[in-house]
């Protein structure tokens, strides 16, 4: 088996970016990163975010017990069936283990998870620490296999090699070789595809199954929110995939084409706009006329269905501006859905877009939002500040920074509780924005401190600060 060099995966064919390069600055590729500016996630950390949510697998972690960071409800991917993909698991290495060794340390942990827990699989991901030490873990792996019966993968994305990024591809590229094409499914239907790039935070693939569903669309494989490791192995028979908005996986898509003639395309869940979109471009990937017209049935019902449930929210939301905060790919994901809200997009972070992902913001908004690099507290606040925005929208280490200046926060990022996906989501992407914009504390925080008001000022039957926040009835 021929494993890809992480060099490799900067110069990426399928990427659209790349191939407008020029030849010189193609074989280059991608910058490298530097030592230092993995900030923000790792490789390692990549790694896990794309194969946790696999539920029925256990996930070990060959390293020191900092690194197992895989504690329950770390992340919002959530599992409609088994749980062991929330359980940390771990070697936890001594210094002692750093001086004599921890492959026998680790081929025991394999055996002890596989006796208690029966698991589909178990993917083992090295660390720093244990690249530096050369720890084998691919012969220890391959030696546990033989002995459980259980496929026992080595994940060898060791943090030092580059960014969050970089470990979602490297990820990718483990699944590619190690997992997808191993099992074929029991039966195949015309409408199969695969769905990439898709963790199910807060349950946001749900909002959107049961649209495929009315279509008789079905999810093969899905990498990997709510998935089950078997799932995985037959995508190859899949008829078409989806990348669920996330470059990273860019390349696993186009290995499944370029092996197993499997067409891909690109798109987003968030959005009015672009869940139709996403709806007509699976339909004609999938070559079937009347399915094509099924589908224009379905996104006509279902528009006229959103727009009834939004309208009391677009009068409330029409011309309001925010700040968005967040990385990569959900930076124009994102700004799609606040668009079709009526929102005005002050600034965006763009620290974790590439350079299409930035393109596409352009695209969007022109040239007058502001693009924010570095989102330090003080840069975030001037500029919500100087935009005169109503509300940042980030993740949740920004919270306190919004809160503590008493500017309304909506959390947008992997730990959040809401699904802001499909026809459903854009709802209640609306309704929360109105209740974080319009809740009364605002007023009350942002007025004077009781001892610096006249004592007409304290009663509160007099105080015009104390606004009562409108609460709407779905329509449905």
């Amino acid at each position: 088996m021929t494993l890809v060099k992480p060099i490799e995966l900067f110069d990426e064919p399928a990427c659209d970016h790349n191939r407008q390069k020029k030849v010189e600055d193609r074989i280059k590729g991608c910058p490298v990163p530097k030592p230092g500016a993995t900030a923000g996630g790792c490789a390692f950390d990549g790694a896990m975010i794309t194969l946790v949510p696999i539920t029925d697998a256990a996930h070990l972690v060959h390293g020191p017990i900092a690194c197992c960071a895989n504690s329950w409800d770390a992340r919002g991917s959530l599992s409609s069936g088994p749980s062991l993909n929330r359980h940390g698991f771990t070697t936890d290495l001594s210094e002692t283990d750093l001086i004599f060794g921890g492959e026998a340390k680790l081929q025991s942990a394999i055996l002890e998870i596989a006796s208690k827990y029966s698991p589909a699989a178990i993917f083992v991901y090295s660390t720093c620490v244990t690249a530096l030490i050369g720890e084998d873990i691919g012969s220890v792996c391959e030696t546990a296999q033989e002995i459980t019966g259980i496929p026992v993968i080595p994940v060898q994305v060791p943090g030092f090699l580059g960014s969050k990024s970089l470990g979602n591809r490297l990820a990718g590229d483990v699944l590619f070789n190690y997992v997808i094409g191993t099992s074929e499914p029991a039966d195949l239907t015309p409408y199969d595809i695969n769905l990439l790039g898709e963790y199910n935070i807060a349950g946001e693939l749900w909002s959107v199954l049961p649209l495929f569903e009315r279509l008789g669309i079905r999810v093969l494989s899905k990498v990997s929110g709510d998935s089950r490791y078997s799932e995985i192995t037959w995508a190859h028979r899949a008829r078409a995939t989806m990348v669920v908005c996330s470059k990273a996986l860019l390349g696993l898509a186009r290995k499944l084409q370029e092996s197993y003639g499997v067409p891909w395309f690109e798109g987003s869940f968030y959005g009015v706009s672009d869940m139709s979109q996403t709806l007509r471009s699976i339909a004609k990937l999938l070559g079937d006329p009347d399915l094509q017209r099924r589908t224009e049935e379905l996104i006509v019902l279902e528009e006229t269905k959103a727009a009834v449930r939004l309208s009391p929210y677009l009068d409330l939301l029409r011309g309001r501006r925010a700040v968005l905060y967040t990385g990569g790919v959900k930076s124009w994901s994102l700004v799609s859905a606040l668009m079709d809200l009526g929102i005005e997009v002050a600034g965006i972070g763009i620290k974790k877009s590439t350079s299409e992902d930035l393109d596409r913001i352009r695209a969007l908004v022109g040239e007058k939002s502001i693009l924010i690099e570095q989102g330090t507290a003080a840069e975030l606040l001037r500029i919500v500040n100087e935009t005169e925005s109503d509300i940042l929208i980030a993740g949740g280490r920004n919270q306190y920074t919004a809160l503590k200046s008493r500017v309304p926060f909506l959390d947008i990022n992997q730990e959040r509780h809401f699904a802001y996906a499909g026809y459903d989501g854009i709802v209640e992407l609306a309704k929360r924005l109105h209740l974080a914009i319009s809740s009364p504390i605002w007023g009350q925080v942002r007025a004077p401190a009781p001892w610096e008001k006249s004592d007409h000022q304290v009663n509160p039957s007099s105080d015009s600060s104390l606004t009562q926040i409108q609460l709407i009835a779905d329509p449905e």
